[in-house]
């Protein structure tokens, strides 16, 4: 999948990173999610969340690991609309919670391609809804 996408016009960013969403942010197993990373990302890719970054893939895939330690099991990522890309740059908007249930989180993910693969993800988590 990743070889045939380059940081030109023949990028499918919706397919990209909703593997990114699932076989990476959706992956509880640590061993599985690695291998989607090595495949999704470049080698010294840079993940930033709000609180902190992580480069390289097995930082990558720690930072993962802390961040689905700390949501219940049930919670899945799920996209709230295709990705749109385009010159290696993509947008995704997603939403956190139960399958079926409502969004507990909800954010964006903007990614920076070289060569095909994500070489930065900057992660960023709407601020909670005001009553």
């Amino acid at each position: 999948m990743v070889e045939s996408m380059n940081a030109g016009a023949g990028v499918d960013y919706d397919v990209l990173m909703r593997a990114n969403l699932t076989k990476v942010f959706g992956e509880r197993d640590a061993a599985r999610r690695l291998i989607a990373i090595e495949q999704l990302y470049a080698s010294d890719a840079v993940l930033h969340e709000p609180h902190a970054s992580a480069r390289g893939y097995a930082q990558i895939n720690d930072a993962v690991s802390e961040l689905l330690s700390k949501l219940p099991p049930a919670f899945v990522f799920t996209p709230r609309s295709a990705a749109l890309g385009h010159n290696g740059i993509g947008v995704l908007t997603w939403r956190s919670g139960p399958l079926d249930g409502p969004a507990a989180v909800t954010g964006m993910d903007v990614v920076h391609l070289q060569d095909g693969r994500i070489h930065s993800l900057s992660v960023f988590i709407d601020p909670p809804e005001k009553n």
